[in-house]
Parts: structure tokens; C-alpha cells; sequence
């Protein structure tokens, strides 16, 4: 690294040697103010003028220009070829499983540390966790982490394999268990290495979680249907309806539908879209909102926007129209590109709008940047119509997101505020999986698809995983009040119905 001291010198010697060119009366005060120095009301103060030898100035500039070189060549993370991406995501995996100590004697499996108060994260995040590092795998081709990613899935599945793990009933919601469960399908859909024989499946484990979330017990009569965000009903949050648990059901329909090829799955995918607009979770201009509380019949529609909400209906839609080739939904997914781009990719960097700004972010919200990378660039797999569109902008986003990667004592820490172009000392899991996934997700274009059972996909399912497994022992809920019933409407009976025959279909299906 070059050494600036020595333009400093330079520098200044060049005054030193020029100092008589300097005209002295003009600095000892302000022109503006006939050599007064301080401020006039009304107006500011006139600044200094001086004559400074042309040397000066030329020395001056080459000294910021040293120091703007020296910091660039200080930046860890370079993303120029694919192969500084891989070595820098390689490095981020590291210092990202640096925070995972379940594989250590006498820890707990697929956790991370908490939930809070022990620690700062709770189970879902754990199970995002293992799908940023599928993807990984995936995408560089590093298989050092795919022992650990295993172990982990596979401890969390619960007695019942459909990851509700009864120690997590005090925070459990839809969205928690869907995180897990897609994790779980994008083990299915990238062929990370299956368990053994006598161990759940990959797409089993989503065909679980699927048919768990789509039992009727889970979709009751207020605001129309829908899920709920929590599933015990003693839960905080069992009153609330909202568009990350519906969000993850549609997303996880359409995959599945896609993986293998069954059109029940698509049906109610659909059904699930339908509610989410017809309740106002989503506007006609494809702004997704965070969702509202069944007391009033989801009329309190709370309009926060976050980036994890677009991503899942996003990829969700891409999936959709990759399955049907209906140019509904090439509609419906460019419109979501389009709202997304315009609302979280302010100067084509990723920006997370409900709380960025002043930085009220919560520690989940932290992560969700990683989220949208990940899943905007399968998305230029599965609908490759997306890709011009989509590429640039999450190629300028994740060189936004190792520039400010230069904290900590190693000198590449990453923060969360990409768009400031510098460290903001806020570090954490979700920052590190973000910039990974960005990063990561640039190699996007010489990795495989999404695969399906028909077309190289190895992953055994089972139709019939997790059917009348997704109550939670000793949750007695309460009777549903002619209240309750007022927004019921003929939408709920159409996906009650469907879920209904769709376990019967699939009890003998394939």
C-alpha cells in the first residue's frame, strides 16, 4: 500500500516554500466584511480568499487522490470476475457461520442464539439461515458448510416432521414454519445432497409444512379466510392476519406445483393470491402491505412495505407463470418487479423503507435485504424474460454492499445501510447473510435451474406428510363469534372446500 505521508510532506514543503504567494492581509479575516472576521446577521460569513500557488494545489490533489486509491485498495470484498465472488462470498460464508455454534458440543443443532432474551434470534431466522447457505452450495459450488446445513435441518424437523418442533410453540407462526419449509423445497429444487434413507426427505418436509398450513383448522372464517400470523391462538399475534405467512403458503404452493407437477397446488397458490388482494394486502399498483387484525375484519390495514413481502409473492409469481405459461401472471410478476425496483431499490441499491431511514429496524428486519437478492435472481431462472431487468440492479446493489463492508478489527465487517456507502456499526447475522446473498447471487447465471421430479430432480416425496399434524397439543380454540363471521364470505368457503379435497386428492395421488 502506498504510504500518503509522503504527499503530506510534499504538501507541506510546497506551502512552506510558497508562503509569500499567499496574499497575508486577505487571510487574517473576511473579504465580505473589509477583514471582520465572524458572521453578519442576515447572511454567512464570507469565506477566506487566498492566492495559493499552483504546486499547492497540485500536491493537495494528489494527496486525495492517493487516499481515495488506499481506501479502495483497503475494501476486502472485490466482485469484479466470478471468481473474486466466490472468494468473497467465501469469506462472508465464514464470518457469517462464525455466529452458529449448534454444531459445538453441548449446543442445540440448527439454532442460533436466542430466542430473546438469551439471544438475539428467533427460530426462523435460523431456518432462513440454511437456505441462504443452500444457495450457497449451490451457487459457488462450496460444500464445506453442507454437513452442518443438514444436521441442522434435519434436528429442527419436529416429532411430527413438519417442523413445528414443540420447544418453538411459544413464538411458532405460519411464517416461522414456512421459512423452514422453504428451505426445505430449495433443498428439493437444487439437489443439495439427500438425507439417508431412514431420515425425512426435502420435499417431504415442504409437502408438510404445505399441508399443514393448508388444513382448514388453519384458514377460520374472519376477514374471509386466510392465514393468521401465529398458530397457537394464546400466541401474541394470533389476531393478526398478514401477508408474510400468506405470502410463504402461495410461494411454497407454487413450487410445489412446479416441482411436481400437480395442479392442486397451483389451484390454491392462486386461491391465496386472490384473498391477499381481495382483502387489501396488495394494491392494483403491487405495493404489499404488512396486514391487519381479524377484529376488524382486516380493515386496518397497516401500510408498512417490507422487502421480504415482495420477494416471496415475487418469486411466488415467477414460479406460477413458469408452471401455467399463463400471461396472467407474467403480468402480475412484472408488475412486482416493477414496484419492487421503484420502492426498495432507491439508485439501484437495496434499501429496506419501513425503517431504514432512521433506523428502527428490528433484528429480523435486518435480514431481509438477503431475502430479495436471493430470490429476484432465481427469478431470472424460472421467467429469464426478468433478467435484463433485474440483473443490473442487483449487480450495483451488492457492489453497494461489500463497499461498506470495512468494520470491525479484520477491516471487513459488513453493516446494514448499503446506500450510505460506508460502516454504520450495526452488525449481526442478518447483515453478514445479506451481503452473502447478494454477493452469491451474481453467479446466478452459470448455475443450474430450479429442477423438478421429472427432470433430474432426486428428492422423494410424500402427498400425504404432515395431513392432520398441525395443531399444537392443548390449543383449545375459542369459539369463533357471530363477530368473527361477519367477514366471512364465499372466497373462504372456495379455499376451505378446495384444501379439503386437495387432502383427499393427494391421499391417493402420487
Amino acid at each position: 500500500m502506498a504510504n500518503p505521508m509522503f504527499l503530506v510532506i510534499a504538501l507541506e514543503e510546497a506551502v512552506k516554500a510558497h508562503k509569500d504567494t499567499v496574499a497575508p492581509a486577505v487571510l487574517s479575516g473576511d473579504a465580505g466584511n473589509n477583514g471582520v472576521t465572524g458572521s453578519v446577521p442576515g447572511r454567512p460569513s464570507a469565506p477566506p480568499v487566498c492566492t495559493v500557488s499552483s504546486h499547492v494545489v497540485m500536491a493537495s490533489i494528489a494527496l486525495s487522490l492517493l487516499l481515495v486509491a488506499d481506501l479502495v485498495s483497503a475494501q476486502t470484498y472485490k466482485i469484479d470476475s466470478n471468481d473474486d465472488i466466490r472468494s468473497a462470498a467465501k469469506t462472508l460464508a465464514y464470518d457469517l457461520m462464525s455466529y452458529y455454534s449448534g454444531n459445538e458440543s453441548g449446543k442445540t443443532p440448527g439454532l442460533l442464539p436466542g430466542p430473546p432474551p438469551a439471544g438475539d434470534y428467533y427460530w426462523w431466522e435460523a431456518g432462513a439461515l440454511w437456505g441462504t447457505m443452500i444457495d450457497y452450495w449451490h451457487l459457488t459450488g462450496d460444500e464445506t458448510y453442507n454437513n452442518v446445513t443438514a444436521e441442522a435441518m434435519l434436528f429442527q424437523v419436529g416429532p411430527e416432521r413438519n417442523y413445528m418442533p414443540p420447544n418453538q410453540t411459544a413464538s411458532l407462526g405460519n411464517d416461522d414454519q414456512g421459512f423452514w419449509g422453504m428451505s426445505a423445497m430449495l433443498a428439493a429444487e437444487e439437489n443439495f445432497p439427500d438425507p439417508p434413507a431412514d431420515q425425512p426427505q426435502w420435499l417431504a418436509l415442504a409437502q408438510a409444512v404445505w399441508n399443514t398450513q393448508a388444513d382448514p383448522d388453519r384458514h377460520d372464517a374472519t376477514c374471509g379466510g386466510g392465514l393468521r400470523w401465529q398458530i397457537p391462538f394464546a400466541n401474541n399475534g394470533y389476531d393478526y392476519k398478514n401477508s408474510i405467512a400468506n405470502g410463504i403458503f402461495f410461494n411454497l404452493g407454487a413450487r410445489l406445483a412446479r416441482y411436481t407437477n400437480n395442479q392442486t397446488y397451483a389451484d390454491i397458490a392462486e386461491d391465496t393470491w386472490n384473498w391477499v388482494v381481495s382483502v387489501g394486502f396488495m394494491d392494483e399498483n403491487y405495493n404489499i402491505f404488512d396486514g391487519a387484525h381479524v377484529e376488524d375484519n382486516c380493515t386496518d390495514v397497516n401500510r408498512a412495505q417490507f422487502s421480504y413481502n415482495n420477494g416471496v409473492f415475487l418469486l411466488g409469481a415467477a414460479y406460477m407463470y413458469n408452471y401455467t405459461m399463463d400471461t396472467k401472471w407474467s403480468d402480475r410478476l412484472d408488475g412486482l418487479i416493477d414496484a419492487t425496483l421503484t420502492v426498495f431499490f432507491p439508485n439501484d441499491t437495496a434499501y429496506e423503507v419501513a425503517c431504514e431511514g432512521v433506523m428502527t429496524c428490528t433484528t429480523d428486519m435486518l435480514s431481509f435485504k438477503g431475502y430479495l437478492h436471493r430470490w429476484m435472481s432465481t427469478t431470472t431462472q424460472i421467467a429469464p424474460h426478468t433478467a435484463n431487468k433485474i440483473l443490473p440492479v442487483l449487480k450495483k446493489s451488492a457492489q453497494a454492499a461489500v463497499n461498506q463492508c470495512t468494520g470491525g478489527s479484520d477491516g471487513r465487517t459488513c453493516g446494514f445501510a448499503w446506500a450510505s456507502g460506508a460502516f454504520d456499526g450495526s452488525t449481526g447475522v442478518g447483515q453478514t447473510m445479506d451481503v452473502l446473498a447478494a454477493v452469491s447471487s451474481l453467479l446466478i447465471g452459470e448455475s443450474k435451474n430450479p429442477v423438478t421430479s421429472s427432470d433430474g430432480g432426486t428428492s422423494i416425496g410424500d402427498p400425504n406428510a404432515g395431513i392432520g399434524s398441525g395443531s399444537i397439543a392443548g390449543d383449545n380454540l375459542p369459539p369463533v363469534t357471530t363477530g368473527d363471521r361477519a367477514g366471512a364470505g364465499v372466497l373462504t368457503a372456495v379455499i376451505v372446500l378446495t384444501a379439503a379435497a386437495a387432502f383427499g386428492w393427494m391421499g391417493i395421488g402420487k
